[in-house]
Protein backbone atom coordinates (compact mmCIF):
# COMPACT_ATOMS: atom_id res chain seq x y z
CA UNK A 1 0.00 0.00 0.00
CA UNK A 2 1.53 3.38 -0.95
CA UNK A 3 2.10 5.72 1.92
CA UNK A 4 0.61 9.22 1.87
CA UNK A 5 2.75 12.05 0.50
CA UNK A 6 4.76 13.81 3.16
CA UNK A 7 6.94 16.88 3.19
CA UNK A 8 9.69 14.76 4.80
CA UNK A 9 11.40 12.26 2.47
CA UNK A 10 14.35 9.90 2.85
CA UNK A 11 17.73 10.65 1.34
CA UNK A 12 17.12 7.87 -1.21
CA UNK A 13 13.83 9.50 -2.27
CA UNK A 14 15.58 12.87 -2.52
CA UNK A 15 18.29 11.31 -4.70
CA UNK A 16 15.52 9.86 -6.90
CA UNK A 17 14.06 13.35 -7.36
CA UNK A 18 17.48 14.61 -8.46
CA UNK A 19 17.92 11.60 -10.76
CA UNK A 20 14.53 12.28 -12.38
CA UNK A 21 15.81 15.79 -13.17
CA UNK A 22 19.02 14.31 -14.68
CA UNK A 23 21.17 15.50 -11.77
CA UNK A 24 23.49 12.86 -10.33
CA UNK A 25 23.40 13.32 -6.54
CA UNK A 26 23.87 10.28 -4.31
CA UNK A 27 22.27 9.72 -0.91
CA UNK A 28 25.77 9.88 0.64
CA UNK A 29 26.28 13.36 -0.84
CA UNK A 30 22.94 14.42 0.60
CA UNK A 31 24.01 13.01 3.99
CA UNK A 32 27.18 15.14 3.83
CA UNK A 33 25.06 18.19 3.05
CA UNK A 34 22.89 17.38 6.09
CA UNK A 35 25.97 17.10 8.35
CA UNK A 36 27.30 20.39 6.95
CA UNK A 37 23.98 22.09 7.70
CA UNK A 38 23.11 22.77 4.06
CA UNK A 39 19.85 20.80 4.29
CA UNK A 40 17.21 20.89 6.99
CA UNK A 41 16.70 17.37 8.34
CA UNK A 42 15.24 15.19 11.06
CA UNK A 43 16.39 11.78 12.21
CA UNK A 44 13.72 10.06 14.32
CA UNK A 45 15.54 6.71 14.08
CA UNK A 46 18.32 5.50 11.84
CA UNK A 47 17.01 7.17 8.68
CA UNK A 48 17.58 10.80 7.83
CA UNK A 49 14.68 12.75 6.35
CA UNK A 50 14.88 16.02 4.41
CA UNK A 51 12.19 18.41 3.23
CA UNK A 52 10.81 17.67 -0.24
CA UNK A 53 10.29 21.39 -0.87
CA UNK A 54 13.91 22.19 -0.10
CA UNK A 55 15.06 19.55 -2.59
CA UNK A 56 12.79 21.01 -5.27
CA UNK A 57 14.14 24.49 -4.49
CA UNK A 58 17.67 23.22 -5.12
CA UNK A 59 16.54 22.05 -8.55
CA UNK A 60 14.84 25.38 -9.36
CA UNK A 61 17.06 28.12 -7.92
CA UNK A 62 15.97 31.74 -7.88
CA UNK A 63 17.17 33.72 -10.89
CA UNK A 64 20.25 35.87 -10.40
CA UNK A 65 19.86 39.64 -10.39
CA UNK A 66 21.77 41.45 -13.11
CA UNK A 67 23.76 44.54 -12.19
CA UNK A 68 21.79 46.56 -14.74
CA UNK A 69 18.56 45.74 -12.88
CA UNK A 70 19.81 47.28 -9.63
CA UNK A 71 18.87 50.87 -8.82
CA UNK A 72 21.23 53.19 -10.75
CA UNK A 73 23.81 54.84 -8.54
CA UNK A 74 23.28 52.44 -5.67
CA UNK A 75 26.91 51.36 -5.69
CA UNK A 76 28.58 54.61 -6.75
CA UNK A 77 31.78 55.38 -4.96
CA UNK A 78 31.44 58.54 -2.89
CA UNK A 79 34.22 60.98 -2.14
CA UNK A 80 34.84 60.70 1.60
CA UNK A 81 35.43 64.43 2.02
CA UNK A 82 32.46 65.78 0.08
CA UNK A 83 30.05 62.85 0.15
CA UNK A 84 29.51 63.28 -3.60
CA UNK A 85 30.25 60.87 -6.49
Amino acid sequence: MPRPASDWITLAEAADIFRAANVAISPSTLARWVRAGRLQSIQPGRRIYVRRGQIRTLLNPRPAVRGADVQPGLFEVLDRRTGKP
